[in-house]
């Protein structure tokens, strides 16, 4: 194999989707005047008391100029148009055009929790009430992890390679990392990294709420009145995350392919921790937790003093949140409550796949913005009066460096230390 190039790599461009908008200025919009995209789930019927959830406002792929009648019918997991059109958004912000010379060094890596579970559903209906013919041809490009890459390759004409990660709800920042690494060791010039989740179904809500992961809205709790509030990561009163579907896409870029075609730098992708907790497939081990994070910022070769923020897992269950804050507390010790950590996930909810992705964008346009967001509905909670969550109110703030933390089931930890422009 080749000698690995050491090229640099930076943020050029990115998108979003999510339950504060179709696209990523909206969501930027609502999340500075601190508004949370929370309502009861419309997007299907369920009984559960985990009915507050977060859906993506006026989405709707039969809008978008390449979608025809057909196309529909054919991709029935939502995720396979959203992917593609965050992988177009994102181009477009960065203005980058693909030709013969960018599309062949072009990588795109989506990763995805739950993948085209809605699709499944589809085929099961069809199945049990209509018969096995009547199950779509269709349905196993449709649960294909990698198709939605695939198909945002044929839509805008890269050619490099395309798979995906696949994380649990670290995928996004799988994602970002090992794109990351393409490109400093030369394998491509450009990737489309991020991760995407559609994930409200009957079953998926269900399920969450069985094993008590998110949250059940009673007649008595604030959410009731007020389903913005559900989300609430370090709160006294937080119950469990919000499910949410979302996306997210960064486009990575080697430094010099970003001054020879004169596109913009947003932030450089600095450092990468990855481990595995070796320990339970939901319960976090804070030991390798901890080592993430270290090899995160050794990656970034940086002192835990220059972290100037932090983007918190934060998903608003007792255990994760306070494990979490234990785990910040051992790698910063006292310097933990200089350190503001912003909680997307009290806005945005939790988008599994995609949460991470999304996540660095909010963070890397906060940071180029001298920025944070808030984590709203925040109520303090006393186990946690060291720790600044910027509550409720964006703050102006001055950093150079954001790490992105992101857990995922079966115990996998990816932290991100972005560093600004």
């Amino acid at each position: 194999m080749k000698t690995p190039l050491n090229r640099r790599v930076f943020v050029a461009g990115y998108a979003a989707a999510t339950s504060l908008g179709n696209t990523f200025s909206k969501t930027w919009t609502e999340a500075t005047e601190g508004k949370a995209g929370f309502r009861k789930v419309s997007r299907c019927e369920t009984t559960s008391r985990s009915s507050v959830v977060g859906e993506i406002p006026d989405w709707d792929p039969a809008t978008l100029p390449y979608v025809n009648a057909k196309e529909a019918s054919i991709w029935n997991a939502d995720y396979v148009f959203l992917t593609m059109e965050m992988c177009r958004q994102a181009l477009a912000h960065a203005g980058l055009e693909m030709d013969p010379q960018t599309s062949p060094r072009t990588a795109c890596l989506i990763g995805s929790a739950l993948n085209g579970t809605d699709s499944y559903r589809i085929a099961v209906d069809n199945y049990v009430n209509r018969g096995p013919l009547k199950v779509s041809p269709y349905l196993l490009p449709n649960v294909c992890a990698n198709l939605p890459a695939g198909k945002a390759g044929m839509l805008l004409g890269f050619t490099g390679p395309i798979f995906s990660p696949q994380g649990a709800c670290a995928s996004g920042n799988h994602a970002i990392a090992m794109g990351a690494r393409m490109i400093r060791d030369g394998d491509c010039d450009f990737v489309l990294a991020g991760g995407v989740e559609t994930c409200i179904i009957p079953e998926i809500i269900q399920g969450f709420a069985n094993m008590l992961a998110t949250i059940k809205v009673g007649p008595k709790d604030r959410a009731h009145q007020d389903p913005s509030q559900a989300s609430r990561p370090f709160s006294l009163d937080r119950k469990g995350f919000v499910l949410s579907e979302g996306a997210g896409v960064l486009l990575l870029a080697a430094e010099e392919k970003i001054v020879s075609l004169g596109l913009q730098k947003k932030a450089e992708v600095a450092g990468i921790g990855m481990t595995s907790d070796a320990k339970h497939f939901t319960r976090p081990n804070k030991e390798t937790i901890v080592r993430a994070i270290h090899e995160a910022i050794d990656d970034a070769e940086i002192s835990a003093a220059d972290i100037g923020s932090i983007n918190a897992h934060g998903t608003s269950t007792p255990t994760g949140d306070a494990t979490e804050v234990d785990c910040l507390r051992q790698v910063f010790g006292r310097q933990i409550s200089a350190i503001p950590i912003s909680a997307n996930k009290s806005q945005v909810g939790h988008s599994l796949g995609a949460s991470a992705a999304i996540e660095a964008v909010l963070s890397i346009e906060a940071m180029s913005q001298s920025l944070l967001l808030p984590t709203v509905n925040h109520i303090p909670d006393p186990a946690f009066d060291d720790i600044d969550v910027v509550p409720d109110k964006i703050r102006r703030h001055c950093y150079e460096h954001v790490l992105s933390n992101s857990f995922g089931f079966g115990g996998t930890n990816c932290c991100i230390v972005f560093r600004g422009v």
